[in-house]
C-alpha cells in the first residue's frame, strides 16, 4: 500500500479529512460487512487482521479470499460503483478500523473537490492494485505456472517419511495404529471439548464418542484386513493380487468432525504404508493441530518418521489447498466436506475420493415398531446435535401408525411442533434463501427452540416439525444440520416410496436412506427404490451410517456413488 493510503488508514490525511473518518473498534469475530448489503462505507484497517470470505452454500467448503493487514482499505469497491458488497468481511482478531461512508465521501466532495478528488483516485488505485491481484491468483489456480516453496516442502518431507515407512511389517504398523488409537481415545473427551470450543458446534460427550469409535473402532477393523504385499491368491487362475501404497495422500478435513476425520484418515494412510498431509477448515485448525501434535508423539515414540503425519500451519488458505490438490507428487485425495470443495478435488487432475452431502428421508411403515423406530430417529439424529450428513432428515410416516409413532416420539425426548411453531422455527432456522443459519448448526434443541421463542420441555434432545406435504419443496425438505427434521404424513406404500424418492432427491441422492419395517418385503423394496449407497433398516442414522452398531465399515469418510457424483458407494 502507498504512503498516502497508510497515512489516510491511520487518520493522518490532513485536517480537511479527519472530519469526514470516524473509528469504529470491531471484538474478534464481528462483522465489518456483508456479502450482497449495500455499501455503508470503506473501512481502513488500523490494527487487527480482518478475515474476507464469499459466503458458501455448505459450511465445510471455506470461502476464506484474503487476509487483510493494517494499512490495507477494505470495501472500496462497493463505495465506488455504489453496488452491492461482493465479499463479507469478520475481524480475525480485534480490529480498528478508521470508515469513511459513502455520505461522508459526498459531503467532503461537494465541501473540498480536491481532497475528494485525491481521496477518489487513492480508492481507485487500492482497487485496481486488489484486482490486478485477484487475477493473477486466478492465473496460478488455472494455470499453476508457478511452484509455491512452502507446499514444496510439506510434500517432499511427506514424500521422504513415505518412502522410508513404506517397509515398515505389519507387525511394526500393528502396534504403531494401536497406541495412536490408545492415545487419541485418552484424550478424546478433551478433543473434544476444544473442537466444541473452537468451532461452536456439536456436544462434547457425542464428539467424545466419535473419536474414540475413530480410534479403537478403526484401529480394531484394520488390525484383521491386510497391508501391502500379496493379499489374493487365485490359483485355478494363476492370478495374485498385491497392493502397494499409493505415496502421498492430502486430507481435506471439516470443521463438523475435524478430530475423527483426522485421526482416521491418518490411521488408514498408515496401515497402508501412506503418509498423510491434513489441509483443516480454518474454524477447526487449532484443534486439528493438537490432534496432529499427539499423532507425531506416537510416532516419535516408535520410530517413526515424523511426517507421516502434517498439517497446514499456521493455517490453510484456498490457494494453499489447491496447489496442494494439485502438486505432482500427490498421490490421493481423500476429500471429506463441501460439494464446491469435493468438485474441486475432483477436477485437480489428481485422483480423488471424495463425498457427498446427505438428506436421509426415514419411511415409517404401516408396521413399524413406533416405539423402536422413535427411539432410533430420536437418538440418531439428536447425536452431535445433529451435524452427522447421514443423520435422519424427513420422517415419512405412514398415516395408520401416526398417531402412535408422534407420542413415542414425545416419549423418547422430541418436541413435536406444528402449524404457528412450524413458522416460527422456520423463521429461525432458515435465512431467505433457505439455507440453515450458523446460529443454529450443530446446536443444542433446546437452545434453537429459546431462539425461535418456542416452549418445549426441559428435556427435549429433538424437535420435530410436522409440515404438509408441499413444504417438501422447501428448507424442511433438505439436509438440515441440527436436531431438526421434518415429518410428512403418507397414505400406503407407494406414497410413502414415492415421497422417499423425492425427498432424498433434495440434495441427498447416493448417501443413507432408512426404513423402519418388520417386513423383508418393505425392506427390500425400499432399497430396490431408493438411490443411495447405505440403507439402513430400524436403526438410527447417524450411527449406522458410519458403521457405529452394525456391520458396515467403520468409516468418517461416506460414498455417494455415481448417485451423488462421487467416485465410490463405499464407507471408505
Amino acid at each position: 500500500m502507498t504512503d498516502a493510503a497508510s497515512a489516510l488508514a491511520a487518520g493522518l490525511a490532513g485536517p480537511a479529512l479527519e472530519p469526514h473518518l470516524e473509528t469504529r473498534h470491531f471484538p474478534c469475530g464481528a462483522c465489518l460487512m456483508r456479502e450482497g448489503d449495500q455499501a455503508e462505507g470503506a473501512f481502513f484497517i488500523t490494527s487487527g487482521e480482518v478475515r474476507v470470505e464469499v459466503e458458501r452454500p455448505d459450511l465445510d467448503t471455506d470461502g476464506v479470499v484474503s487476509y487483510m493487514q493494517p494499512g490495507t482499505v477494505c470495501g472500496e469497491f462497493a463505495l465506488l460503483d455504489d453496488g452491492p458488497r461482493s465479499a463479507s468481511a469478520y475481524a480475525h482478531t480485534d480490529v480498528v478500523a478508521r470508515v469513511l461512508t459513502a455520505e461522508a465521501l459526498d459531503d467532503l466532495c461537494r465541501d473540498d473537490p480536491a481532497v475528494g478528488l485525491s481521496v477518489l483516485r487513492l480508492l481507485s488505485q487500492h482497487a485496481a492494485r486488489k484486482a490486478r491481484d485477484y487475477s493473477k491468483h486466478l492465473e496460478e489456480f488455472v494455470f499453476a505456472g508457478e511452484r509455491d516453496p512452502r507446499t514444496d516442502a510439506l510434500v517432499s518431507a511427506s514424500q521422504a517419511a513415505q518412502r522410508h515407512f513404506a517397509s515398515w511389517s505389519e507387525e511394526a504398523v500393528g502396534a504403531l495404529l494401536a497406541d495412536a488409537a490408545a492415545v487419541i481415545a485418552e484424550h478424546a473427551a478433551e478433543l473434544a471439548d476444544a473442537t466444541v470450543a473452537e468451532t461452536g458446534i456439536g456436544s462434547v460427550a457425542d464428539k467424545t464418542v466419535k473419536n474414540r469409535f475413530a480410534s479403537l473402532d478403526v484401529a480394531a477393523w484394520l488390525e484383521a484386513r491386510p497391508g501391502p504385499g500379496v493379499i489374493a491368491q487365485e490359483d485355478n487362475q494363476g492370478l495374485v493380487q498385491v497392493a502397494d501404497p499409493v505415496g502421498v495422500v492430502l486430507g481435506l478435513i471439516p470443521m463438523t468432525n475435524p478430530v475423527a476425520t483426522l485421526v482416521f484418515k491418518a490411521l488408514i494412510c498408515w496401515k497402508a504404508r501412506n503418509s498423510l498431509i491434513a489441509s483443516c477448515h480454518r474454524d477447526a485448525g487449532d484443534v486439528a493441530g493438537r490432534t496432529v501434535d499427539l499423532l507425531r508423539g506416537v510416532l516419535a515414540r516408535h520410530g517413526a518418521p515424523l511426517d507421516l503425519v502434517q498439517d497446514v500451519r499456521p493455517r490453510t488458505t484456498r490457494r494453499m489447498t489447491a496447489a496442494l490438490m494439485s502438486h505432482p507428487d500427490v498421490a490421493l485425495i481423500l476429500a471429506t466436506g463441501g460439494a464446491a470443495m469435493v468438485r474441486a478435488a475432483y477436477s485437480s487432475g489428481t485422483p480423488a475420493i471424495g463425498v457427498g452431502a446427505g438428506n436421509a428421508p426415514v419411511w415409517v411403515c404401516a408396521d413399524a415398531d413406533p416405539v423402536r423406530a422413535a427411539q432410533a430417529v430420536v437418538d440418531g439424529k439428536s447425536f452431535d446435535h445433529g451435524i452427522i450428513c447421514g443423520s435422519e432428515n424427513n420422517l415419512v410416516v405412514d398415516r395408520s401408525i401416526h398417531e402412535r409413532f408422534v407420542k413415542a416420539l414425545r416419549a423418547a425426548g422430541a418436541a413435536v411442533l406444528g402449524g404457528g411453531d412450524c413458522d416460527k422455527l422456520q423463521q429461525v432456522a432458515f435465512d431467505e434463501h433457505g439455507r440453515l443459519r450458523r446460529t443454529v448448526l450443530g446446536q443444542p434443541a433446546r437452545a434453537i427452540a429459546e431462539l425461535a421463542n418456542i416452549a418445549v420441555p426441559a428435556d427435549t434432545r429433538l424437535l420435530v416439525a410436522e409440515v404438509p406435504r408441499q413444504a417438501s419443496r422447501g428448507p424442511f425438505g433438505r439436509e438440515k444440520l441440527a436436531p431438526m427434521l421434518s415429518l410428512f404424513t403418507v397414505d400406503g406404500d407407494e406414497d410413502g416410496l414415492g415421497l422417499c424418492r423425492v425427498l432424498l432427491g433434495n440434495g441427498g441422492d447416493g448417501h443413507t436412506a432408512i426404513v423402519h419395517s418388520t417386513s423383508p418385503a418393505r425392506q427390500a423394496a425400499f432399497a430396490q427404490r431408493m438411490p443411495a449407497s447405505r440403507i439402513l433398516v430400524n436403526g438410527p442414522g447417524a450411527h449406522g451410517c458410519i458403521g457405529l452398531g452394525n456391520g458396515l465399515t467403520p468409516s468418517l469418510t461416506l460414498g455417494c456413488g455415481t448417485y451423488g457424483n462421487n467416485s465410490t458407494t463405499d464407507n471408505v
